[in-house]
């Protein structure tokens, strides 16, 4: 099995081999396909009790075939392997494939931690296997520390250990505290996987020289898209 992204990003192409089997969580972002027909089953899977109500759709690709998964504007697809005993848990959205054979469960979160981050449970895989996760921006990892720790924007972070420390914080001074989103405080051993597309607006604006009052007059002047910039 060979999964290559281009540069710059947009697709992913996928190419498997004969023994080769892979389940793709969004089917619908299979823009082409190459190969046997009758080499795609899709199905519904069931996330644990939690979400005994709630299916989602798979398509498992087996044998020699291509086919192209489209991405969404700003993110990018980063392989995974993952041994037996990962003790990883993962936002199940940001998961976008995982080869045949690979077992997973729901591991539902402290009350404390999902009452405030409505975040009821996260995934856990075990293989050896691949996993495909979908993130806006790249993917990076960073090692825990058990004495000093590692803070993470809740909506940038991916995955992280089982057994690590967690809770909801903030840092620095109290403007510093202010002005941030809430914050995951982590402790512990292992990686923690992290989407990096940056969340700050302003800093967009900032950069393309874009602020509030150009967009403004875009809008309410003739012809003021073609003549402001």
């Amino acid at each position: 099995m060979k999964i290559a992204t281009p540069s710059p990003t947009g697709y992913v192409r996928v190419q498997l081999d004969e023994g080769d089997a892979l389940h793709v969580l969004h089917p619908k972002s299979i823009v082409a396909y190459q190969g046997d027909p009758r080499s795609r089953e899709d199905r519904f899977m069931d996330i644990g009790g939690v979400y005994r109500k709630k299916k989602w759709i798979r398509s498992r690709l087996q044998g020699t075939s291509e086919f192209l998964l489209g991405l969404p504007p700003g993110c990018s697809l980063e392989t995974i392997d993952i041994p037996e005993d990962s003790s990883l848990l993962f936002d199940f959205r940001h998961v976008a494939m995982f080869s045949d054979g690979m077992t997973f469960k729901s591991k539902i979160l402290k009350w404390k931690t999902a009452w405030i981050t409505r975040e009821l449970i996260r995934i856990k895989f075990s293989g050896p296997g691949t996993l495909g996760v979908l993130t806006a921006g790249d993917l990076a990892a960073i090692q825990l520390h058990p004495d000093r720790p590692l803070f993470v924007d809740k909506s940038a972070l991916v995955a992280y250990p089982e057994d690590a420390e967690i809770k909801l914080s903030v840092y620095g001074n109290s403007l510093a505290s202010q002005h941030m989103n809430v914050q995951w405080e982590l402790r512990g051993s292992g990686p923690v996987l992290i989407q990096t597309g940056s969340r700050d607006t302003g800093l967009q604006d900032k950069l393309t020289g874009d602020g509030w009052f150009k967009r403004l007059l875009r809008e309410v002047l003739p012809f003021g898209s073609v003549y402001i910039k």
